[in-house]
């Protein structure tokens, strides 16, 4: 029996999960998968759940994936390389730190707009994840992810660009929550696009609230 009420983007999900290419309904049933988990919480969704938003049978869910692991798994992994890879990109082609650091931010709250669900379940997991067997590479791309922002938030400080008197560890952790804890309430489809929000960030984080 389906489940009474669907999420708007599990509903959107199901109603193609039904056909499509292979690849396309993977890609289907991964939406509904993350939206489920980020919504009712992993442990709390059954691969009944899922595949009842897809409107399939349970047994179909498996010739895509091998269990809810594997599904959690893809999301995961696909979600962190790919924003590894940009912030790695972004690093490498920076000339200058206050931009580079601008272009992380925006990007943060790009990928914020573009995979809600996928941030909320990373961070609603990622520190069980990280020492499950299997998962250890969440940890690996958050450690390398950590390292990539300190690189250049480091760089500014000795050009000169970033203040010296402050910790540049703790000052990554002020950036890194109070930007990907926004995840809980920005909505993609209201009224401001992540480039707006990230500008309005980067005017408190340089500017301060205080008139000069």
């Amino acid at each position: 029996m389906a489940t009474r009420t669907r999420s708007g983007a599990a509903k959107r999900g199901a109603a193609s999960a039904g056909g499509g290419s292979g690849s396309d309904r993977r890609s289907q049933l991964l939406s509904i998968a993350a939206t489920l988990f980020a919504t009712r919480g992993y442990a709390e969704t059954t691969v009944r759940d899922i595949a009842d938003e897809a409107g399939i049978l349970s047994g179909s869910l498996y010739h895509h994936f091998s269990s809810k692991e594997a599904m959690l798994d893809e999301i995961l992994r696909d979600f962190l390389s790919a924003l590894r890879d940009r912030f790695r990109k972004i690093e490498q082609d920076s000339v200058d730190p206050r931009a580079a650091l601008d272009e992380l931010i925006v990007a943060s709250f790009e990928a914020i707009s573009a995979t809600p669900h996928a941030v909320a379940l990373y961070q609603a997991q990622v520190v069980a994840l990280s020492r499950q067997p299997g998962f250890e590479y969440v940890g690996e791309f958050s450690r390398e992810i950590e390292k990539i922002w300190l690189r250049l938030l480091v760089a500014g400080q000795r050009a000169g660009v970033f203040r010296a008197n402050v910790d540049m560890n703790i000052t990554y952790r002020f950036i890194r929550d109070t930007v990907w804890s926004s995840v809980r309430w920005y909505r993609p489809r209201g009224k401001y696009k992540p480039e707006a929000i990230a500008e309005q960030y980067l005017q408190v984080l340089y500017g301060g609230l205080l008139e000069s």
